[in-house]
């Protein structure tokens, strides 16, 4: 009878404990894929800003060169 009582209120369930690791395991897939995509937004980021700096630069219309 303890085994039985042991075994419904405080025994583990193996279910339990496999969809626990598999959740554990998604998050740190997630988790890792977050900072991939953080990366790489930074990086396209940088090079927006790359991008409108240069255009922001005023520079004369270049002149026909006398021949």
């Amino acid at each position: 009878m303890a085994k039985a009582l042991l075994g419904y209120v405080g025994g583990s369930d193996p279910r339990l404990l496999a969809e626990m690791r598999r959740l554990q395991q998604r998050v740190q897939d997630l988790e890792s894929e977050l900072v991939r995509i953080q990366a790489e937004n930074d990086a396209l980021s940088a090079a927006a800003s790359h991008d409108e700096l240069m255009e922001s630069i005023d520079v004369p219309q270049a002149e026909p060169a006398l021949t």
